[in-house]
């Protein structure tokens, strides 16, 4: 199945890290590690394989794909001799991607990228095309009466003023051309009642948001830990310290809160209540595309003694974002081949806040994951 996966944001660290990596892996170079896809649980015919992947996308930067993976090589989060093995490949990617379009309404900018897709998905003979958002992480939206219904949103896109955010306005793009859709970040997406309406008339899938690479994954096996003993955890707070340009835009306070709202969700589902305390991030410019993230967890247990845990994590964000992106990728495009349509809630363990109100623990959204790959396989 030739799949084409199109990446909002395809120059960014994310982005090139995933195109070097898949290619990489279509050219056996390296192993499959951090891809929960190649698991013996999930491996199976229904995913398109290594080879049948193509890559395209949108940016506003112009960097070249080349040029970012030799300056994430020097920043150690690639290995310099893929990059080096890969160039003539890397480079006809680069020759695949387009600034992202503008028009004078809402409604020409997505008709526009429609239009890239629809090319993109000719050009290669593709069978199936997943736009993945991999950008940088915007404010929260503000309520908007259009986005309600599709009918009052696709005449409010027609008028002077934007109605939608850059991220729900690739995702309406996306399912207008027949397109799935993920998105990677805590962005809106597709998270508009509008937009739900829009995937189900096209009966594409979509999945997001935000994918859990560090301490919210860490989170998500350690609160179910606390719940199934009894503790009660009085307090679990968190300082993340992020470089790399997605650290750069979680400088701006807007789109800080969005990160943080999306990272807190996992306490509350897991443990049946809100413990007191908050996670912070703060942008530290050295430390480049690396992580680390500090959190201190208080309870109480038998006869109300109290105690007190900590743990560091350590981590490259893109090494551990780039798999789970084309994992996802082959996952929804095997859902959308099998019929699928509408939020995929059984990719829940990927996000740290999935769509629908299924289980935050990650041992029970893997289960879910696990039975989901295995109906799309029958």
């Amino acid at each position: 199945m030739r799949t084409g996966i199109w990446l909002i944001g395809a120059r960014g660290s994310v982005a090139v890290t995933a195109m070097v990596g898949a290619t990489a892996l279509r050219a056996r170079l390296v192993e499959p590690t951090g891809c929960v896809t190649e698991l013996p649980q999930l491996r199976g015919a229904a995913l398109p394989g290594w080879g049948e992947l193509v890559f395209g996308g949108h940016d506003i930067v112009t960097t070249p794909v080349l040029k970012k993976a030799d300056a994430l090589a020097a920043a150690g989060v690639l290995p310099g001799r893929l990059v080096a093995a890969l160039a003539e490949e890397l480079t006809a990617i680069e020759a695949g991607l387009r600034p992202l379009p503008a028009a004078g309404t809402q409604a020409g900018t997505a008709g526009r990228i429609a239009a890239d897709l629809g090319e993109f998905r000719e050009r290669h003979a593709l069978d199936l095309v997943v736009v993945i958002n991999v950008s940088t992480t915007e404010p929260l939206a503000a309520p908007h009466p259009a986005h309600a219904g599709l009918a009052a949103l696709t005449a409010a896109l027609d008028g002077p003023e934007p109605v939608l955010p850059p991220s729900a306005l690739a995702a309406y793009a996306a399912f207008t051309a027949g397109c799935s859709f993920i998105d990677f970040t805590p962005s809106t997406g597709a998270r508009l009642p509008a937009l739900a309406e829009l995937a189900e008339r096209q009966h594409v899938p979509y999945a997001g948001h935000d994918g859990k690479t560090g301490e919210t994954l860490v989170k998500s096996v350690l609160a179910p830990m606390f719940a199934l003993r009894n503790l009660r955890v009085r307090s679990w707070s968190g300082i993340n310290l992020l470089g790399g340009g997605d650290g750069a835009n979680l400088a701006d306070p807007a789109a800080n809160a969005a990160k943080v709202a999306s990272k807190q969700r996992v306490l509350g589902d897991a443990l049946g209540y809100r413990p007191e305390g908050t996670s912070r991030i703060d942008y530290v410019a050295a430390i480049g595309d690396f992580k680390t993230a500090w959190d201190l967890v208080t309870f109480d247990g038998f006869l109300g003694t109290g105690m007190r845990m900590e743990f560091t994590w350590h981590g490259c964000d893109s090494a551990l974002a780039a798999p789970l992106v084309l994992d996802l990728a082959r996952l929804t495009a095997a859902a959308h081949r099998a019929g699928h349509a509408g939020p995929l809630t059984e990719l829940g363990f990927f996000f740290k806040d999935p769509l629908g109100a299924g289980p935050s623990a990650l041992a029970e959204q893997w289960a879910a994951l696990a039975a989901f790959t295995a109906g799309l396989d029958g």
